[in-house]
């Protein structure tokens, strides 16, 4: 009897994937347009939507850290026609640090479909903000407590807790101030004046740096950039291990049937490998990155352990 209910469900799997998408396909991206989440999440839509011949639309739903958009797509039925572009802060970081406050748990209630791109990431600042470098930083810091503003895409994200461990190893105080809307948000601050300084990716930000509206004072990389060789990296500063290697990958519920993913990450995987699309990310910092299903929410499941031990050992606590 189980067995029948078995290849039962398989062969519904299979028929699903066969006539899926059938009908429209939302694609959820938790920040607002701009960022290199709702980047990736547009090109992505775009290639499914000409691949599938089914149209796959992008909805922004900013909000709580990301977490409006996880529970939304969480809830959603498991059926492969919601799906969530997320990052190492939505689906790796606010396990952790919004446990008392999410109704669902990402590593539990998502399942990948595809990691998609990876990002560098860079300490960038405004051009009419002093310091030109982290040592200027750190001294301005120090004459001035607290009164230095850095932007972060929302309390627990990664560019708030990657300011968080330079201000621990630099022993200095900043404000911190929490924009929903991540980098279309952190970005327009910093051109503004509001805030000074924020670890930001670098897709985002480096039409700004040769446009001379923003400047970078370190990387956060493992060697310095191609793009940027005169600006060093932060572990060139005697900072290593500060900063984030940014990913971006796509999920869908948790329960949504192994074909249906499978469907979704060969078309992916197909787009995003074709080297004329690979060429045209690079140039917007954007490194394919691919992972299927399984390898990918299991390493989804490790980032989330290994970020839970760095907020234990720091004794950080988002309230």
């Amino acid at each position: 009897m189980l067995f029948r209910i078995l290849l039962g469900l398989l062969f519904a799997g299979s028929a699903l994937a066969q006539d899926y998408p059938s009908r429209p396909v939302k694609i959820i991206v938790p920040y607002a347009p701009g960022g290199s989440t709702d980047i990736i999440g547009r090109i992505v839509a775009q290639r499914l939507s000409e691949s599938l011949g089914q149209s796959f639309l992008v909805e922004n739903r900013p909000g709580a850290s990301g977490n409006l958009a996880l529970e939304a797509v969480a809830k959603a039925p498991p059926d492969g026609y919601t799906l969530l572009v997320g990052n190492v802060s939505t689906n790796a970081i606010n396990e952790n640090t919004f446990a008392q406050q999410l109704s669902i748990k990402p590593s539990r209630d998502l399942v990948g479909v595809a990691k998609l791109i990876e990002i560098p990431h860079i300490v960038a600042a405004a051009p009419s903000f002093p310091p030109s470098s982290i040592a200027e930083l750190v001294a301005e810091a120090r004459r001035n407590p607290g009164k230095i503003n850095y932007a972060s895409a929302g309390l627990g994200s990664y560019p708030h807790l990657d300011m968080e461990k330079l201000k621990q190893a630099a022993g200095i105080e900043m404000t911190h101030v929490p924009y929903k809307g991540g980098a279309g948000q952190m970005i327009p601050s910093i051109l503004a004046g509001e805030t000074q300084v924020a670890f930001l990716n670098l897709a985002s930000t480096l039409p700004h740096i040769r446009a001379g509206r923003m400047k970078a004072l370190a990387t956060a990389m493992p060697s310095r950039l191609a793009e940027l060789p005169e600006v060093p990296t932060l572990a060139e500063l005697g900072f290593a291990g500060i900063g984030t290697n940014a990913w971006q990958g796509m999920f869908a519920p948790a329960a949504t049937p192994k074909p249906v993913l499978d469907k979704l990450y060969g078309s992916i995987a197909a787009n995003l490998s074709r080297p004329e699309i690979k060429e045209t990310l690079a140039k917007q910092m954007l490194t394919v990155t691919l992972a299927p299903p399984q390898e990918f929410t299991e390493f989804v499941r490790k980032e989330t352990q290994g970020w839970g031990e760095f907020l234990r050992e720091a004794k950080i606590k988002i309230e």
